[in-house]
């Protein structure tokens, strides 16, 4: 029996142009630490980092533990100066990037009636943020935090999207099995790879990303207008 949903964020919670996002994000961060990197070259290095992280296979270290010991590794600068500038950038300059979002009716409906209805709701966004960072986001997007058992950050997780081992640590942390569950998202390879491990999937159209042609994981498909049908007909749980 479906009990637990878990929503992907950027682009499915929060409607937003993934390539706008990367560019704002990318060039905020050029002016923050332009005092200690060239523009490109930090850029390169957070992409590395990002990268290591997102192929981590170690159970024993969070993705944040990962992010930063590739950074500080490669970096001539250290903790001392860098974390700093990096807690004031999600503090302030990031900020910026809400002009990038909207807040999608549909959405927040479907979430409310899911919490009447007696569903557990989790953010299963990619956890390559740290929490403030994903916070701003929800916030962003219209909805509580509160409402959700669990948000994914990159303090508190050990794999990434679209490694199944991500999925599975979700599934420790709320003591679910993938039957109870659903996976909705935006993204076929990231989001939709959680049917490999029995969730049913429902992929979001409004604001798709797709590289492959694969779309065996895929149970249901619709917009957002969709999906709040999709919700309005699901049985009562509590």
């Amino acid at each position: 029996m479906l009990k637990t949903i878990l929503f992907d964020l950027d682009g499915t919670l929060l409607p937003i142009n993934t390539e706008k996002f990367i560019k704002m994000y990318f060039d905020e961060l050029g002016i923050k630490f332009k005092e200690y990197f060239e523009k490109e070259e930090f850029a390169g290095l957070i992409w590395k980092a990002t990268e290591t992280m997102i192929g981590s296979k170690d159970p024993k270290k969070s993705n944040m533990e990962v992010f930063f010991e590739y950074f500080y590794n490669k970096s001539q600068h250290g903790k001392e100066i860098i974390d700093p500038l990096f807690e004031d950038f999600y503090i302030r300059e990031f900020l910026k990037i809400e002009e990038l979002t909207e807040r999608n009716i549909y959405i927040q409906k479907s979430i409310a009636l899911l919490k009447d209805k007696g569903y557990e709701l989790v953010i299963a966004t990619n956890p390559l943020f740290p929490k403030v960072a994903v916070d701003h986001r929800i916030q962003w997007a219209g909805l509580d935090r509160e409402d959700f058992i669990l948000v994914t950050t990159f303090e508190d997780m050990h794999f990434c999207k679209p490694n199944t081992n991500y999925y599975k640590e979700i599934l420790e942390k709320i003591n679910r099995n993938p039957k109870e569950c659903m996976m909705v998202g935006n993204d076929v390879e990231e989001d939709m790879v959680a049917g490999e491990l029995g969730f049913k999937t429902y992929l979001i159209e409004d604001h798709k990303i797709q590289r492959g042609e694969n779309i065996n994981n895929i149970d249901y498909v619709g917009k957002y207008q969709d999906f709040y049908k999709f919700v309005q007909n699901l049985p009562i749980i509590k």
